[in-house]
């Protein structure tokens, strides 16, 4: 469990910068940072945040942009377990609360928090269309378990195979189901390319994939199956209406 001692001591425009930085999910000029929130991220502040690895900051053009690293990620999304900095004044301690019930709740519905804040189609890359090739049947999980054959070259293959999967797993439509049985029926597939495919899959309107939010209740295997997306390990897949 994260301890206040794992969140470093940070001062009101850090914390403000660490949580536009989250729930933007995206690189952000001073300029971006100035028009969304009043602040841009210079000096000190930016210094101190580069230096604690929380912050990325690429200076080769100006303006400056900033993006949340991988362990950035990790202290906005437990910003909350400390106490306020106390010359952030009831606007900081707001914003703690906010944070607080953002953790409760996301922890409830068993939603990421990078999952929750990540950009629409609107603002992110067009994803491969799903659909398979229509001069072949799309391959089934059960048929490649029992013939093991090449990995599929395409992404739509490597898809159809994932949907197939969680069909004859899943208890119905939109139940979770856990990676690692996902990946033992799919044992057969490159596991680059079935980490791309479900990477790309997050995308798509009906397709969620969470972190457990109870790690203890983890097992090796459980650990093992995560896929890497949006700076954390996912363990569990749903596709379908929520």
């Amino acid at each position: 469990m994260t301890s206040p001692a794992d969140v470093p001591h940070l001062t009101p425009n850090q914390i403000n910068a660490l949580v536009v930085l989250m729930v933007e999910a995206r690189r952000l000029t001073n300029v971006e940072l100035k028009e969304l929130a009043g602040f841009t991220l210079t000096g000190k502040d930016n210094k101190k945040l580069v230096d604690l690895g929380l912050v990325d900051t690429d200076r080769r053009h100006r303006p400056f942009a900033h993006e949340l690293t991988d362990e950035g990620w990790r202290v906005a999304r437990q910003l909350h377990t400390s106490a306020p900095p106390k010359q952030g004044g009831s606007t900081t301690r707001s914003l703690f609360v906010v944070l607080t019930n953002l953790h409760r709740s996301l922890d409830r519905l068993r939603v990421s928090h990078a999952d929750f804040f990540k950009q629409t189609r609107a603002t992110a890359p067009a994803p491969a269309p799903s659909e398979p090739r229509h001069d072949a049947p799309a391959p089934t999980a059960s048929a490649t378990a029992a013939a093991p054959t090449a990995a599929p070259v395409s992404a739509a293959e490597v898809e159809a195979l994932v949907r197939s999967a969680y069909r004859e797993l899943a208890a119905a439509p939109g139940a979770w189901v856990g990676l690692a049985d996902v990946r033992e029926r799919l044992g057969d597939t490159d596991r680059a390319a079935l980490d791309a495919a479900l990477r790309a899959m997050v995308g798509r309107e009906d397709v969620r994939i969470i972190p457990v939010a109870n790690t203890k209740s983890l097992t090796a295997r459980d650990r093992a199956a995560a896929v890497r997306i949006g700076n954390e390990d996912n363990h569990a897949l749903a596709i379908g209406p929520a």
